[in-house]
């Protein structure tokens, strides 16, 4: 619940903060939901692994018959729908406080929910490689460089819908990110779990 009181506490600030200007609103409206979107993602996943490593869960992962990319997934797609899918349920309020119309608001939805799974999966695998390590900062530092490809399609998707553009190319590159992040994700945070566990 902390990372969605983010979301729309920062997505809710901008207005606030910028007035009535319409045309201002609209333009900067992709850029903001985006960064806090990623930024929600960041706070929620920070201590994904901690508590599974302090009372030895992580220990009984490795030894599961399952292997453990799948626990890992299965873990973060949880986490996903958990803390995640809330964002996208309320997005469509912040879209209309930036004065977006419904198209575009589709847009950016839809463009949430090709790249927040890319984002939790980054986030997730940041989480494990600083495993044990204590501060935040060092997973933004992990995290923040490789979430700026999937930041600038989901932004640029949306902006493309709202100069009556297509944004199909956006959000395929979006979905390729996601299918990339899917396929090398798990097993490079069992990876980094494996070797925490050392």
């Amino acid at each position: 619940m902390g990372g969605l009181f983010f979301f729309v506490l920062v997505g809710s600030l901008f207005p606030l903060a910028l007035g009535p200007d319409a045309p201002l609103l609209r333009q900067i409206a992709p850029g903001i939901v985006w960064v806090a979107a990623l930024l929600a993602v960041l706070l929620g996943q920070y201590r994904l692994f901690e508590s599974d490593m302090a009372d030895g869960s992580l220990e009984q992962w490795l030894l599961a018959p399952a292997p453990l990319s799948l626990l890992v997934g299965l873990k973060v797609a949880t986490h996903w729908l958990l803390g995640v899918l809330p964002l996208l349920l309320v997005a469509p309020l912040l879209g209309w406080q930036y004065g977006l119309d419904g198209t575009v608001i589709g847009i950016l939805l839809a463009s949430l929910a090709l790249g927040t799974p890319s984002l939790c999966l980054l986030a997730a695998l940041g989480a494990a490689l600083t495993l044990g390590v204590r501060g935040q900062l060092l997973l933004a530092l992990v995290v923040l460089p490789l979430s700026v490809p999937i930041l600038i399609f989901g932004s640029h998707a949306v902006a493309q819908a709202q100069q009556g553009l297509s944004a199909a190319p956006a959000l395929n590159l979006l979905g390729a990110c996601l299918c990339l992040a899917l396929l090398a994700g798990p097993w490079a945070i069992a990876a980094a779990l494996r070797l925490a566990l050392e």
